[in-house]
């Protein structure tokens, strides 16, 4: 391995873990978290590598600045933030740790739902306050619903070996994949899951088919009123559809991990009155981004990042 073919700009804040992965596997690399994106286009040309999470976005005049990158790495799932077409013009390759925080992400699921079917956080809040309201927190078991999961990758799959403990039903719809169906899950149709599905679980990235799949007319395809999950990018569902959907009757309630605009400080007004009204319905669960972002996931989305940077550059 060369000097140029190992050197890596690492333009995000990491775990301090991914230093000692480098180093063993051979390669060189400059640590730069704070950089800025003038900064960046300035300093790229020379590096062979580029190791970015969630802040760089790599696009058309990134990589103009880049003649000499061939690998891009992302510390995560996602990637949403790399112009996909333009780095393939380029036959640069892309790497991502997928499977580093499936785990997180399938524990966050059943965490989030089990906490909304059991009204676990609205009794909590009761309790503390002095009330003592045993019918008004009556739950619904897992184990009786049908759980349809769109997108069966690496999410996907993990979340639905957790399920199958609660002894429910799978079903999972994959557009991309043929015959995956397994011992947790049964392949399905989106029109079969649309039409038997309890709740809805998104595990899809964030693309120009995905971008506000879940909107008004989704809500109504779907048959029975159900419970909704998005764990995977806020912009795939739209805020105001799911107030709506509560509203109406046709969501029995919301896991939302991620929203359309996670600047909380920079919502639009439409943005703000519908976030206004799910932060204050008890039928709604809500979470920072952190489905998967663990102690542990941190290191392991590392390991697998670096595995898969040795073993082919």
């Amino acid at each position: 391995m060369s000097q140029n073919q190992s050197a890596i700009l690492i333009a995000d804040e990491m775990h301090s873990s991914l230093f000692a992965m480098l180093d063993n596997a051979g390669f060189t690399y400059s640590y730069q978290p704070k950089i800025s994106r003038a900064e960046l286009l300035q300093q790229l040309a020379p590096f062979a590598g580029l190791i970015i999470r969630s802040k760089t976005n790599v696009d058309e005049e990134l990589l103009n600045h880049a003649p000499n990158l061939r690998y891009i790495g992302r510390a995560g799932a996602g990637l949403d933030l790399i112009d996909l077409a333009a780095v393939e013009r380029r036959n640069i390759r892309v790497f991502h740790a997928g499977e580093g925080n499936r785990d997180a992400v399938a524990e966050h699921v059943v965490g989030m739902l089990l906490a909304l079917l059991a009204n676990i956080l609205k009794a909590d809040r009761e309790v503390r306050q002095g009330i003592w309201d045993r019918e008004g927190n009556r739950g619904y078991e897992l184990g009786n619903l049908t759980v349809g999961l769109i997108g069966y990758g690496n999410n996907g799959r993990a979340t639905a070996r957790r399920l199958s403990g609660f002894g429910c039903r799978v079903l999972a719809y994959d557009k991309y994949l043929t015959n995956y169906g397994d011992t947790f899950a049964e392949e399905a149709t989106l029109d079969q899951l649309l039409n038997e599905a309890d709740v809805v679980s998104l595990h899809i990235p964030l693309t120009s088919d995905t971008r506000m799949l879940v909107n008004d007319e989704f809500i109504e395809r779907v048959s029975k009123p159900f419970y909704l999950i998005n764990i995977a990018r806020g912009e795939v569902a739209s805020l105001s559809a799911i107030v709506r959907g509560l509203e109406q009757g046709k969501l029995r309630g919301a896991c939302l991990d991620v929203l359309e605009n996670e600047k909380l400080a920079k919502l639009t007004p439409d943005q703000q009155t519908a976030f206004d009204s799910l932060r204050q319905s008890d039928r709604v669960v809500l979470t920072p981004h952190v489905a998967g972002w663990t102690h542990e996931s941190y290191v392991r989305i590392n390991e697998v990042l670096v595995r898969q940077l040795a073993e082919v550059v």
